[in-house]
Formats: structure tokens, sequence, C-alpha cells
């Protein structure tokens, strides 16, 4: 196939690789819309579930799909299918392509190139569960000891292995957050350049007057630490809080909530954002590598109380648009609402929304533009305005 004309980058062929359309419509799928917004591209992943693209961006658009996809059950199931993850990827064809640019939580960034493709990564975060959470995934899913276990470790010995091997397959890495950009250059030794997700600010709005509950909403699922949250408001029977969310872990949280909390499982969005809006505070226990609903909170001009890890504490600012506790335990939740009650009054709702601001679509669009524009330049060998790893706004790692 001859090169193409690498002049003007708005002429390249680009394709998106993204790990999967499945489980639910998140972050990272935000991510994939703002790409494709700004380089029109086809769009590849290890499955796609349309159940859930319903109402999306994504809903008409074809999505091409590797094998796992007409495996039993497999973009319901995707999870039983993981040993195969590395061979799906590779077998996805985007020989026809200038650019690829890969959406990768998983494996997405395995993705096969030539030396004459350019491959950008996007990185929401090397596999966690593979590496930093390993002992954690196994401690979380009780598979720390027996016959289960040897398996597991094993098929995680190889992915890890695997993961190794495609490091050099990516000509440059974009982080979503400073905390994931460090996690890349300590697991892959490869500097990248972060490019905040975008947030859908102006979906949000502030509701000045704030009501007397707290607000926690998410998947329910251990990593969350939605429990904790749950046994901490148990212990402060004089504050209301009101659980938005649905998920494996639902009966056990149930179990868990005393009669001043209200769980009110799964939610639309324009009733989560109702309640966001009028919320007291937000409450966040999940170490995220970047965790957009904090943000989204913020658009609606509402404090954050979060654990003091990850991503949050990019987007929020200790003592003026939330507080921070450096524990998952209830008892720092505990203590961090009783500094919240006393540092609440000099909250600003408008000081809190334009902090959210700072995480917009449009920025978004802006450095990715500019960080492809100047890798096409210098992967041409063409002079560029900055280096691509210096072209956002934010520090690179």
């Amino acid at each position: 196939m001859p090169r193409a004309d690498w002049t003007n980058p708005a002429d390249l062929k680009y394709a998106i690789v993204h790990d999967r359309f499945a489980g639910a419509y998140t972050g990272s799928e935000k991510v994939v819309e703002g790409i494709s917004e700004v380089f029109p591209s086809d769009i590849y992943s290890l499955v796609a579930d349309r159940s859930i693209l319903d109402g999306t961006k994504f809903q008409d658009v074809k999505i091409t799909t590797s094998f796992i996809q007409k495996m039993p059950m497999g973009s319901k199931w995707y999870q039983l299918y993981l040993p195969l993850y590395p061979l799906a990827v590779e077998q996805l064809d985007v020989a026809d392509y200038d650019v690829v640019i890969s959406s990768s939580h998983t494996v997405a960034k395995g993705i096969l190139t030539r030396p004459d493709q350019l491959h950008i990564c996007y990185c929401h975060t090397p596999m966690r569960y593979i590496w930093d959470l390993y002992f954690d995934y196994l401690r979380d899913s009780g598979l720390e000891r027996g016959i289960r276990s040897k398996i597991v470790r094993m098929i995680f010995h190889y992915l890890r292995m695997w993961d190794m091997t495609t490091v050099p397959r990516v000509d440059f890495f974009i982080a979503n957050s400073m905390h994931v950009a460090r996690r890349i250059k300590k697991l892959y030794n490869r500097d990248s350049s972060v490019i905040y997700p975008p947030v859908d600010v102006d979906s949000f709005s502030v509701v000045g007057k704030k009501e007397g509950f707290f607000l926690a909403a998410s998947r329910l699922v251990q990593y969350k630490k939605m429990d904790l949250i749950v046994e901490a408001f148990s212990m402060m029977p004089q504050e209301r809080l009101v659980v938005i969310g649905d998920g494996p872990d639902m009966q056990k949280i149930k179990r868990k909530a005393a009669a001043n909390i209200e769980i009110i499982g799964y939610q639309e969005s324009d009733v989560l954002i109702d309640y966001m809006q009028r919320a007291k505070a937000f409450v966040f226990a999940a170490n995220e590598d970047f965790g957009i609903i904090p943000v989204e909170a913020q658009a609606c001009g509402t404090p954050v109380i979060a654990y003091g890890r990850g991503g949050v504490t990019e987007t929020v600012l200790d003592g003026k648009t939330g507080v921070l506790f450096d524990r998952q335990t209830p008892g720092a939740i505990v203590d961090a609402v009783s500094r919240f009650r006393q540092q609440e009054s000099i909250m600003d709702p408008g000081i809190i929304r334009r902090n959210a601001e700072r995480f917009s679509k449009q920025r978004f669009k802006s450095e990715l533009k500019g960080f492809v524009e100047n890798c096409v330049h210098e992967f041409n060998g063409q002079p560029s305005a900055q280096s691509p790893l210096g072209s956002s706004d934010h520090k690179t790692t």
C-alpha cells in the first residue's frame, strides 16, 4: 500500500481500537466519543453489546469486533474470555489505516501495526488487576488459595508478560491523569502526556440552595467501596445519605444500611443529575484513575468528600471544592464529614463549578487535536511547533 501524504493530518485515515463496548457505557466510551468527533474514524473493539449503545453516539455506528463476539454470550460474559483477549485483539486487522488510536484499559494497546503506521495509545490505566491491584483482586474475589487461585495466578502471569511485550507497539502514550502517567512510567518505563477525559459539564447546572442530604452514586461493586460509605453513615444517624446505583454488592450494602440511608437503585441520568444538584455533598470512596462523577458533581456546584488517592487529587481542591480523606475506612469518612460540616459555609458553588469547567469536552478536543497533529509531524520527520510530549497543558511524566 503506498504511503499516505502526511503533510496534512486531516487527510489521513484513522481507526480507533477500544477494549470493549460492554458491561456499561462509562467514561472510557465517552473518551472514544470525543476522539471520533475530532478525528472521524472506523471503530474496532473486542466485543460490542448493542443494548448498552442505545441512545449513544454509537447506536447506529458499525463496530468491527473480534471473534469473542461470536463466542457463547461473548458480549455479555466477556470476562470469561479474558485469557483470549491478547489473541483476539491481535486478530483485528487495521492495516488500511494511517493512524491508529487505541483506547486502552485492558488490551487495546496490543493491536498490531506496521512500522509506517502511527499508533497513539490513550491509556485509561494499565491493567490494574494484574499489576498494582493484583493481591487486592485475589483477596476480594476469594482467590487467595486453592486450585482456582493457581489457575488465575497463571493466567495473570501470562497477561503481565504479554502486556509488557506490547509496550513497544505504541509510538506515543496519552495518560488520563498524572496518577496514570506515573503508573505508565513505573510499569512501562515510557513517558506520556496527560489529557484529562472529557466531562460534559454543560449538561449540569448549579443549584445554589442545597438540601439536607449527602449523595453517593456508582456501580455497586467491591472496588467502589460503597459499603464503607454506608457503614460510615450508619454511624452518623443524624446525617441522611441517598445511594444511587445497582450491582452485585446491592444486598450486602442493604444489610449494612441504617434507617437514615435511602438506597434507590439505578436511576436514569436526569434523576441522578437532579439529586446531584440538590445534595449537600457528594461522597466518593473509590481509588479511581481519574473519576468522572466527582467532576460532574462539582459541575453542579456540589462539594465532594472523597478518598484522597488517584485521579481525584487532581480534580478536587481540598478545603475549596471538597474534603479529602486519607484512608478507606468508615472512621475516616466520618471524620471527613465532620470536617466538611465545619467548612461547608465557605465552599462557594460558583468556585466549585469553575473548577469542574477545567475538564470540559471542548478542552479535551483542543488538546487532543494539537497532540495528535504534533505526533503526526514528528512521526513523519516534519518540524512541529512542539514535541508531542509537550503539547498538552498538563505536565508529563
